[in-house]
């Protein structure tokens, strides 16, 4: 059952390429700290220079040197600026273990099983998504701290089993490319594509270029990103089978597509309707997916499709996944009990009433995402 290898090829490519990128990115970072102190020192030249032009009474030397020290200094701050541009806030409410012990018996057991040191923190978000997070403890530096994100629409969408196969996943990512070093290359990674966006906000005028020349650093990053996709794969159909991974990887496109496409236009067009009605769309989620989600309808449906339009960028596509496993796209019938149920039947009330009133003011000003017009 649990004995699917991944071909050889596949890391040693993703090592590599992950190796080769971590050190461009440390150049990259490098050169940005060096050229600011260049303008730094040039500054401090400068103004030394219009001291001197004022001793000897050079009215234009002053001005000349004066405004090379402000240049100086203002392209130094914008380096830096760049140099410190943060990640962003890690959103979502904190789980606390003695909430959901049953819960975290199961990442106990995943992370034992996968090698990989025990998250620090579980946060419950909005999405339909799970995703592993690392973050330097001193904002740059330092030690790197670990959370977990879980999606409420995601618990709401998979069963206990097909949960324990996504987060067989996230935790692959952990054991194969985010031990050691591999961890500090990904966190420079990370902040070097920070760098460039940064840096094309902070001085439009040389966006272009910059596109230019960060274009085949963007195009492997997106290779090393579908790469880490397969092996993470790998790694958790070694945990909980193979079929079980493909199965929550079709079972949460099915879902996904449902949410975006039928739930969540529903959710809108009735409060349009009726600005006053009392709509709660994470409180109802579960009774949502229950009710409206037909899988036999949405198993034929465009997500098994070659293109597939919807995919996510840094993602493969389905089919290519389920290849990879060698296992079937076929829909099986899904445990009554959904994971949210099954894991956290006495705080859905309280997390559905936090992301409603989210909802709720994001809707009424049009920013929350899934009711901004396409």
């Amino acid at each position: 059952m649990n004995h699917f290898q991944l071909r050889k090829s596949v890391p040693s490519l993703r090592a590599r390429l992950a190796c080769r990128l971590a050190w461009a990115a440390a150049g990259g970072l490098a050169s940005i700290a060096a050229l600011s102190g260049l303008f730094i020192y040039g500054s401090g030249q400068a103004f030394v220079l219009m001291w001197a032009a004022v001793g000897l009474g050079q009215p234009l030397a002053t001005l000349l040197a004066a405004v090379a020290g402000l240049g100086g200094l203002l392209a130094a701050g914008t380096l830096l600026r760049v140099l410190s541009s943060p990640a962003p806030r890690i959103e979502g409410i904190c789980l606390p273990r003695a909430a959901a012990q049953e819960f975290f018996r199961l990442l106990d057991d995943l992370t034992e099983r996968s090698g990989v040191p025990a998250v620090h923190c579980v946060r419950i978000t909005a999405e339909i998504n799970a995703a592993v997070v690392q973050r330097p403890r001193l904002g740059g530096v330092g030690g790197l701290r670990t959370e977990l994100l879980v999606g409420l629409p995601l618990v709401h969408s998979l069963s206990p089993a097909q949960l324990a196969a996504v987060l067989a996943h996230e935790f692959g990512h952990l054991a194969a490319q985010r031990c050691g070093w591999c961890a500090q290359g990904a966190h420079l990674r990370a902040w070097w594509m920070r760098a460039l966006d940064e840096a094309s906000a902070c001085v439009p005028l040389l966006k272009g270029v910059i596109d230019r020349l960060s274009a085949g650093f963007c195009a492997d990053m997106l290779r090393l990103s579908r790469l880490e996709e397969f092996e993470a794969d790998a790694l958790a159909a070694r945990l909980v089978g193979a079929q079980a991974v493909g199965d929550a990887l079709a079972e949460l496109s099915r879902r996904a597509e449902f949410l975006e496409h039928d739930y969540w236009p529903r959710v809108l067009a009735r409060h349009e309707a009726d600005a006053a009605s009392p709509v709660r769309p994470f409180r109802e989620m579960g009774t949502g997916m229950d009710a409206g989600f037909s899988a036999s309808a949405m198993a034929a449906a465009a997500w098994t499709a070659e293109a597939e339009v919807g995919a996510a960028p840094f993602h493969p596509p389905l089919r290519r996944r389920l290849r990879a496993l060698r296992v079937s796209a076929a829909w099986r019938p899904q445990e009554a009990t959904s994971a949210a149920r099954h894991f956290f039947p006495e705080l859905l009330p309280a997390l559905a009433w936090v992301f409603d009133r989210a909802w709720w003011e994001f809707a009424r000003v049009r920013r929350h995402p899934m009711v901004l017009p396409d």
